[in-house]
């Protein structure tokens, strides 16, 4: 299973790694991970990749001078390029990076599985559901954009994954490492490195277990159109005119998702009630649910199921 090692809040920069300092990351980062397996393993690697300081001393040391979030896609991409001529020797295989490459994911790990003869399937449950839990089950503020898996020949993983919030130009990087887990969204994380910025939607806290479990009675017990119902009640903003009605338009000039959302909400929920989710885990991953609704159910189960 997973165990999440810490995260990094770093600044967000824009700007290319020039192609001369991103090959010499190449050729150094290739020689100190050969350097790492052969002297301690290939579990000790990925160990290590899991550590969000150690992570950030590895890219320094690679040569990359900037602190900020180009780092964790640096480093990524560097050792995918370096291992890519020596992965069969060495063991370990990088799939993923960023944007468009992160959601190459799942038919990279697929057809690595069927070329080396490890759970593909797995694996590319394994990379769905942390994705899932770091953008829907924890909200913090970061939107994920960058996916880097890294797996051995033997199944074993780390995932670095890096989210952005543009407001506050930040990104914030989360480190989960193959373990022995009970459950990826119950207390997976074994430590969380940041600093606070306000209230956040955490149901991977232990005491969020009812939370999780009033989703799915839910999507069971209540038709969509009622959830969505009780989620408007929750949301409506009281009107300044008391029974009057009372237009209130958002400061930007251009109809976006966000403003229909109730209509696509709906559409989700009762896709999501089709499918029959068996567990949290399982509603995480059914198509088109995300962290806006996990958040509507989230809090008209809080309502329904008084579960917080």
């Amino acid at each position: 299973m997973a165990r999440r090692t810490g995260s990094a809040d770093l600044p967000l920069h824009g700007g290319r790694v020039p192609a001369w300092l991103g090959q010499r990351m190449s050729t150094l980062g290739g020689i100190i991970t050969e350097a790492i397996v052969h002297h301690y393993g290939r579990d000790a690697f990925l160990e290590r990749l899991a550590h969000p300081f150690w992570f950030q001393s590895f890219g320094a040391v690679m040569g990359m001078d900037w602190h900020s979030s180009g780092i964790t896609t640096s480093v990524i991409g560097a050792l995918k390029r370096a291992l890519a001529q020596r992965q069969n020797e060495l063991g370990i295989y990088v799939c993923g990076g960023r944007g468009k490459h992160s959601r190459k994911t799942p038919e990279e790990l697929e057809a690595l599985g069927g070329r080396i003869g490890i759970d593909g399937q797995g694996l590319t449950r394994a990379s769905r559901l942390v994705a899932k839990v770091d953008s829907a089950a924890v909200q913090d503020g970061f939107e994920l954009y960058l996916h880097g898996f890294f797996v051995t020949a033997d199944g074993k993983w780390t995932v670095v994954q890096q989210g952005m919030n543009e407001d506050k130009r930040q990104a914030r990087r989360y480190h989960w490492h193959s373990a022995a887990v009970k459950d990826f969204v119950d207390q997976p994380h074994s430590a969380i490195d940041g600093r606070p910025q306000g209230k956040i939607v955490n149901l991977t806290d232990h005491r969020a277990a009812r939370a999780r479990e009033a989703q799915l009675h839910l999507l069971s017990d209540l038709s969509p159109d009622r959830i969505v119902g009780e989620f408007e009640k929750l949301t409506k903003a009281p009107s300044p005119q008391g029974e009057l009605p009372h237009l209130l338009m958002p400061a930007h000039h251009d109809v976006r998702p966000k403003d229909v959302f109730a209509r696509r909400l709906h559409g989700t929920l009762a896709a999501a009630a089709e499918q029959a989710p068996k567990d949290f885990p399982d509603l995480l991953l059914s198509p088109g649910v995300g962290a806006r609704t996990v958040r509507s159910l989230a809090m008209v189960a809080e309502v329904v199921h008084g579960a917080p």
